[in-house]
């Protein structure tokens, strides 16, 4: 275990029957309020992927945005939103999807990013992979490629690394 999976694992905590009954929430909010674990989990993930070409950071709202805009910033590339329906203001696409409690839809600006970018996804974590599954149809919609996921949590005993196909997984805490 490394030093930022003992700290985030620390500062995650248990939500017990949220959103509904049987399911164990991890509540991100303690390491958003602390500023330098928050920094490291970044540093963490632009590490992974410094020299690499990335055209693009797509985040799902709304934890994504959170994780997904500083990458972004990191790497000195783009930021793109997966958002909920009818947040766009612009021409957009979407897809319907399942998650583990229900069903949802995510929509991106058609103008997002050009042909053949090079994007790299991100969230707080993978559950059943329904979320980062919609995402990638979106992508590859607009013509781009899943350079790889990224994820501060992954729930590993659901299938979400099945729903991603072979796209590369980075997550830094895996329960």
């Amino acid at each position: 275990m490394s030093n930022l999976d003992a700290r985030l694992r620390a500062a995650v905590r248990d939500i017990p029957d949220f959103p509904k009954p049987g399911i164990i929430f991890k509540d991100i909010t303690p390491v958003l309020s602390d500023s330098a674990l928050m920094q490291d989990t970044i540093d963490h993930f632009a590490a992974a992927f410094q020299g690499e070409r990335i055209d693009a950071v797509v985040g799902m709202e709304s934890r994504g945005f959170i994780f997904g805009a500083p990458l972004a910033l990191a790497l000195g590339t783009a930021f793109v939103p997966a958002r909920k329906p009818g947040k766009l203001p612009y021409d957009s696409i979407g897809v319907e999807y399942e998650l583990e409690y229900g069903t949802a839809r995510l929509e991106m600006h058609t103008d997002a990013f050009k042909p053949d970018a090079r994007i790299l996804v991100i969230d707080d974590l993978l559950a059943t992979g329904g979320t980062a599954a919609a995402t990638h149809q979106l992508i590859r919609k607009l013509g781009g490629e899943v350079v790889a996921c990224c994820f501060v949590i992954e729930l590993g005993f659901l299938p979400g690394r099945e729903a991603l196909g072979d796209v590369p997984v980075h997550s830094v805490v895996i329960y």
